[in-house]
């Protein structure tokens, strides 16, 4: 914490919000972010040795946070030209793309206030930018009923993977399932020369209305 305050009384920085408040959903330590809001502030050119200077850390330390940095997908380093002199340049695009889909969970909670947290209850981690994204796109064709009802389906199926529930999410759409009342009403036995549709083994939702614990 001490190397913060040093680094804001330095100098007149530019400190996202967003970044400060969320640094540790981002999972990143307060070395981490030290380096952050440094790299943010400063040219492009990646200067390692610089840095090290700077806050009084072995050469070794920083390179070592660095990698961590990039790691996490915060942060690139890449070799561009720049006229006839090749220099690593800092790329942030991650660090923004990150801090972009805080704003879109908090965006889509109120709207949805249980869908995302029942995904990283069930898989028991937090959801990365891409999977996001692809829940996203299901809430474009599907009520958050449906796909809360598909990964229930899949948790009962014991697979607990994306790949899965859009599988369930596309059968459902092609029945023209939309609702759990569509569901229950596909699901009901069907006696005809004594077959009976048993798509899935497990009638959970029967269950289900007894207990609806699993996502309140």
């Amino acid at each position: 914490m001490d190397n913060i305050i040093k680094l804001l009384q330095s100098r007149t920085l530019l400190v996202p919000e967003l970044l400060f408040t969320n640094y540790r959903k981002l999972k990143l330590t307060e070395l981490e972010l030290i380096l952050l809001i440094y790299l943010l502030n400063n040219d492009k050119v990646f200067n390692p040795k610089a840095i090290s200077e700077y806050f009084d850390l072995e050469l070794a330390n920083v390179l070592e946070q660095i990698n961590n940095l990039c790691d996490k997908g915060l942060l690139k380093i890449e070799l561009k030209k720049n006229g006839k002199i090749r220099e690593e340049q800092v790329n942030l695009e991650g660090l923004y793309q990150k801090l972009a889909f805080i704003i879109m969970e908090k965006d889509n909670s109120s709207e949805n206030p249980t869908i995302f947290d029942c995904f990283e209850k069930e898989f028991g981690r937090t959801l990365s930018p891409m999977e996001y994204e692809l829940v996203n796109s299901w809430l474009e064709d599907n009520s958050a009923e449906i796909i809360t009802l598909a990964l229930k389906e899949a948790v009962y199926n014991g697979v607990s993977n994306f790949r899965y529930i859009d599988k369930i999410i596309h059968d459902w759409n092609k029945k023209g399932i939309k609702t759990e009342k569509d569901l229950i009403k596909q699901r009901k036995p069907v006696k005809k020369n004594k077959v009976v549709d048993n798509s899935f083994d497990y009638d959970w939702l029967n269950e289900n209305s007894k207990d609806n614990s699993l996502f309140r």
